[in-house]
């Protein structure tokens, strides 16, 4: 029997490896990402959870929404947001008058606790109080899109450049007015200068006129005008003897820093 040449072993081993290795690496499947995206594969994890929007951010501060006017009356509600949530509201106008006054005095509190129970303007309706409930509701509406734009445009993660042209804006001066306030003896509106960020100057460029009302808007506005510039905001006191007057001053001095984005 004959007996095999060793080399010829050693050469026939060989061959077969290297033909079991060739056949392996043809039939391995392509990982290539490049290529598994060209041909429709997933998108990468990180583009299909991109963000889509999703809820604006509620802005910090004190906002007015707008009034609304309903059949017995203006409703107009105010919010007091800290940390992104409503920590208060309250209406700083409701109908009044007659039976007014009974239905706004039993609704109001009811609205406001449920307005910050909800943190939205989704709150059931007062039994009793639709008018009022209706204008309670859109005017939180109101004042929520204002806070979430001033949320929106006040978000931080930009970059340098980004903060330092918002430094810029907010030193530049910017007069606002406000909305005209009405009380018994006429309007009052006021006008703020801010810079930044502060209130710099303030002007009641409204004020009630004629026979008394002219002696007492010449001693309490200059007070008023004072006053807002010191405190920064519109929780100042009333002038003794001038409520009807600094009322109205301090509604259109709230609807001006709302203005300005509080």
């Amino acid at each position: 029997m004959r007996k095999s040449h060793p080399v010829r072993r050693a050469v026939l081993a060989t061959a077969a490896t290297v033909s079991g290795i060739v056949l392996l690496l043809s039939l391995k499947p392509a990982s290539d990402p490049g290529a598994a995206q060209a041909a429709g594969g997933a998108a990468p994890p990180a583009a299909a959870q991109s963000p889509q929007g999703g809820s604006q951010p509620i802005g910090d501060g004190t906002v007015t929404g707008d009034a609304v006017s309903t059949q017995y009356g203006a409703v107009q509600v105010r919010l007091t947001v800290n940390g992104g949530k409503i920590t208060k509201a309250e209406a700083v106008q409701a109908p009044k008058g007659g039976q007014s006054d009974q239905v706004t005095s039993s609704s109001v509190p009811r609205l406001n606790r449920a307005a910050v129970t909800a943190q939205g303007a989704e709150i059931d309706t007062v039994s009793g109080a639709t008018y009022t409930s209706t204008g309670y509701k859109k005017s939180l509406q109101s004042a929520l899109d204002k806070a979430r734009a001033a949320g929106g445009s006040g978000g931080g993660g930009g970059g340098g450049g980004a903060d330092a042209g918002g430094d810029a804006a907010e030193d530049r001066a910017r007069t606002v007015t406000g909305d005209a306030a009405q009380t018994q003896y006429g309007p009052v509106q006021v006008r703020i200068t801010v810079t930044g960020g502060k209130i710099t100057k303030a002007e009641a460029v409204q004020t009630p006129k004629g026979g008394q009302s002219d002696q007492v808007n010449s001693n309490a506005v200059p007070k008023l005008n004072q006053a807002a510039v010191a405190a920064g905001s519109a929780e100042i006191d009333a002038v003794s003897g001038a409520t009807y007057t600094s009322a109205g001053y301090k509604q259109s001095l709230q609807s001006a820093l709302d203005k300005a984005g509080g």
